[in-house]
């Protein structure tokens, strides 16, 4: 049910109302953006300096915000309209322990329903006929399934998305237009593959050959596997291993156009942000987070809870629950003494060179006739 008043809000995230539990509103925006029909967050003692110009009436409020927050609305924030007058400037606050999980709630009941093929198979799509469909699947137009591919109950495949042979879809998978997933490739029960993503290409592997002329290419025979409830950004690519199984585990997301090499294994619940590139047979742990144009060497470990700053080249194996960023990355206070002192190499040469140059101010001489008498 989507939420139309403060306190029917208050009681979709399951949070404690403060004022007004009448206040009509139509939607969420941030704190700069809201008009007097929506309703907003404060997620820090930073954003609330901002509650008090704010045009919205309701605001959900995050625990650890502490700064005092006015249950009244600024005269300027709100139109003077007869319907606003006797007490229609009050605000209401909604207090919840996680703000951005709270927020995540509205966002769904607000959210716009997403277009999706018809039940069954379009009549452009192309299905072998030895492939297996479940039922309530949906399949869009020029959609195509290989030999023997198993797509499970209620999947949706969008239009021009491809499954080649042997492929197995769990239930409830989405796959979004121009994705390709390739042969023998598995995936779990509601894994969603985002537009033009290419599961299971050949992993990136050559050798010098014989005669040193060329490059010979070495064949990847595994597959890759996604357990459940993986997601899969637009345009990220995750190859196939060599042999065995390039494999992800339940709940990891990786953002848009990311490079999962062959062999790599990513545990459960991690996270991946846009543009990083993890090499051949990088092991990443369970709950680890990325952060995004990461590159990590091959054959790394990322240890079980480990973060990793944004920008950051990995040539070392993470222990389990540090922060290390960086290039090539390091424990994050070590290199953030690294980053200060480097701004202060300014200063330092500065200082440096006066030096120098009051140490080799020399006295005049003359070679014949010695040292000058004034000196």
């Amino acid at each position: 049910m989507i939420p139309k008043t403060s306190s029917q809000l208050a009681a979709l995230v399951g949070g404690a109302l403060e004022g007004s539990g009448d206040i009509a509103f139509t939607g969420l925006s941030s704190l700069a953006d809201a008009t007097e029909h929506e309703a907003t967050f404060i997620t820090s003692d930073a954003h609330a300096k901002l509650w008090a110009h704010c045009r919205a009436r309701i605001a959900i409020v995050a625990s650890q915000v502490k700064a005092q927050l006015s249950h009244q609305a600024a005269n300027a924030s709100i139109s003077n309209t007869s319907e606003q007058i006797a007490g229609a400037q009050a605000r209401a606050l909604i207090r919840v322990d996680n703000a951005d999980l709270a927020v995540a709630k509205v966002l769904e009941a607000f959210a716009p329903q997403v277009t999706l093929p018809a039940l069954g198979t379009h009549a452009s799509a192309v299905i072998d006929a030895s492939a297996t469909i479940g039922k309530d699947a949906r399949i869009g137009a020029l959609v195509s399934v290989g030999a023997g591919t198993h797509i499970g109950n209620g999947c949706v495949l969008h239009a021009g998305a491809r499954v080649a042979a042997n492929v197995t879809l769990g239930q409830h998978c989405v796959i979004h237009s121009n994705a390709f997933i390739d042969e023998r490739c598995v995936l779990g029960a509601r894994v969603i593959i985002h537009a033009s993503a290419v599961i299971g290409g050949d992993g990136f592997g050559y050798r010098p050959a014989a005669d040193g002329k060329s490059l010979t290419r070495i064949p990847h025979t595994g597959n890759v596997v996604l357990d459940d409830d993986v997601e899969i950004g637009a345009n990220t690519c995750v190859d196939r291993a060599k042999f065995g199984s390039t494999r992800i585990g339940a709940g990891t997301k990786i953002d848009n156009l990311c490079q999962i090499a062959h062999g790599c294994r990513i545990g459960r619940m991690t996270v991946i942000a846009g543009m990083c590139g993890l090499a051949g047979s990088v092991t990443v742990g369970d709950g680890v987070q990325i952060g995004g144009y990461c590159g990590i060497g091959d054959h790394k470990t990322i240890g079980d809870g480990a973060r990793v700053a944004a920008k950051s080249a990995v040539m070392n194996d993470i222990p389990a629950g540090a922060t290390w960023g960086g290039m090539p990355a390091q424990d994050i206070r070590e290199e953030l003494r690294v980053i200060a002192a480097i701004r202060k190499l300014p200063q330092w040469s500065r200082k440096l060179r006066t030096l120098f140059e009051e140490q080799t101010k020399l006295p005049a001489t003359d070679p014949l006739k010695g040292p000058s008498k004034a000196q």
